[in-house]
């Protein structure tokens, strides 16, 4: 099931506010996303509605196994893209960060495993060859 942009960036940040201080309530979402309490609110309705989040108007927003899931599986794969964009295109982190959330709400399946693979094996083999990081990084001078 493909969410929007907007309800991947709602699920992740519910995700990164229950690892940080065990509970997400829309009021911490709404300072997150810089968004309106009740924009926060038809997106929690959204995601419940599909599954994705425990949610009761004056009560903590739990995610269910399937939401965790789902918001480990973007949150993996901004990291991936994040990484990436940071080792290999040798961006600073904040820009970095900013593309890599960008990017992976358009990517498809088969670009993020090629993108991974091959951030995978160039990382590898600059452990293995330094002399080729520094030449990688010579590219963008």
């Amino acid at each position: 099931m493909k969410l929007s942009e907007s309800l991947e960036d709602y699920l992740e940040a519910i995700y990164n506010e229950i690892s940080k201080k065990n509970e997400a309530k829309v009021t911490d979402i709404s300072k997150i996303l810089n968004v309106k309490k009740a924009s926060v609110t038809g997106a929690l309705i959204n995601l419940k509605n599909r599954g994705f989040i425990n949610y009761e108007p004056y009560s903590s927003i739990t995610l269910t196994d399937l939401g965790k899931k789902y918001a480990k599986d973007i949150i993996e794969k901004h990291k991936i893209m994040s990484e990436f964009l940071e080792n290999i295109l040798n961006l600073p982190h904040d820009e970095a960060v900013q593309n890599a959330c960008r990017m992976e709400h358009i990517m498809t399946e088969t670009m993020f495993y090629r993108m991974t693979k091959f951030s995978i094996f160039i990382q590898n083999l600059c452990k293995k060859q330094p002399e080729l990081k520094k030449e990688i990084e010579r590219l963008y001078e």
